[in-house]
């Protein structure tokens, strides 16, 4: 073969394997220099795929964390998918990771990826759930890995990943979802928590799910249903506060304690609500062991074009790689309004 020949399929290797690569934000500068936070999405409903990179991209440019996103990723193409196929490469990268931050709905992901994730849980590792990671999981009661899923009933593992890591496993709605907004009122016993630093005006797109955090978890916000889908609407004078949001820590199997918050909110939406965002990047400061470098006016502004889709505002124009979105520019996600009906 001649050289020039041998030179381009080599780089026409490099190129493909820098597309299969995960995404990554390499912090540069920030109280969050050094640490490295792996976000994992890979949900049906709640756009955890719009949500995530731009936690990442906040965390990394703002705050100097280096933050690489793992996606459901489909085969046939590499493209970002929806919740399905359960196929989620790259948790190897958690190996080394202080932080995860997860948020999947009903994955039943191989043993090779999932075996990352359970080392990592093995050793403490810090965790942050949103949304339907209550129900991150769900496998077989014949898979090695039915410990996992939200359904087990096993008292040495009861619930699964979402009770025993998370203190909650999938309860079911709360109030109508799609019609009914949520405002979290933060616990006044709470005001001094370093995850609420600063935090206010904290308002969710997406409906309440019922919870009842495990013993031992401290309540930080209660969500209350609205009728209708703004901060403004209505209290829901039918639905009583339900707990939203909550920190703890699980105990490893090596006896190391990892710190814990979780939210039964955090659809792409939701970041868009500064007091939801700041919230939640406190909560990624404060699981690092990092909350003495949470301040009030912390710097979460959003990075790039930022276009939720779960209301219905916008459709997106088409598939997206992981690599297209690795510029700060780049939009989270291409999108055309959709026409009113």
């Amino acid at each position: 073969m001649r050289p020039l020949a041998v030179l381009c399929l080599s780089l026409l290797s490099l190129f493909a394997r820098a597309a299969d690569a995960p995404l990554t934000y390499v912090g540069t500068e920030g109280p969050g220099k050094g640490k490295k936070v792996v976000l994992i999405a890979n949900d049906h409903e709640y756009k955890s795929e719009e949500a995530l990179p731009q936690l990442a991209r906040i965390l990394a440019k703002h705050q100097g964390f280096t933050c690489t996103v793992l996606f459901g990723i489909d085969p046939k193409n590499g493209t970002i998918a929806l919740g399905n196929p359960s196929n989620i490469p790259g948790t190897e990268a958690l190996k080394d990771a202080d932080l995860l931050v997860i948020f999947t709905r009903f994955q039943s992901i191989p043993v090779e990826q999932m075996q990352p994730i359970i080392d990592y849980l093995n050793r403490g590792g810090a965790v942050i759930g949103l949304r339907t990671s209550t129900h991150g999981f769900r496998y077989a009661k014949e898979s090695p890995l039915y410990k996992y899923s939200f359904d087990y009933k096993g008292e040495d593992f009861k619930g699964g990943f979402g009770r025993q890591i998370l203190g909650e496993t999938w309860v079911g709605h709360y109030g109508p979802n799609h019609k009914s907004s949520t405002r979290l009122e933060l616990v006044a016993a709470q005001a001094t928590h370093p995850v609420l630093r600063g935090v206010k005006d904290v308002w969710a797109e997406i409906g309440a799910y019922n919870a009842n955090p495990i013993e031992g978890s401290t309540i930080l916000a209660m969500a209350q249903p609205l009728s209708g889908m703004k901060p403004d609407s209505p209290v829901d004078a039918t639905k009583k506060p339900m707990p939203g949001a909550w920190v703890r820590t699980y105990k490893s199997t090596t006896g190391k304690e990892g710190r814990v918050f979780a939210s039964t909110y955090g659809a792409s939406g939701d970041l868009a609500n500064d007091g939801f965002r700041r919230m939640l990047v406190n909560a990624c400061f404060w699981t690092t062991g990092l909350e003495a470098a949470i301040q009030p006016d912390l710097k979460i502004d959003l990075i790039g074009p930022y276009n939720p889709t779960w209301l219905g505002t916008f459709k997106r124009a088409g598939a997206v790689k992981p690599a297209d979105l690795a510029s700060y520019d780049s939009p989270i996600f291409p999108v055309v309004p959709v026409k009113a009906k």
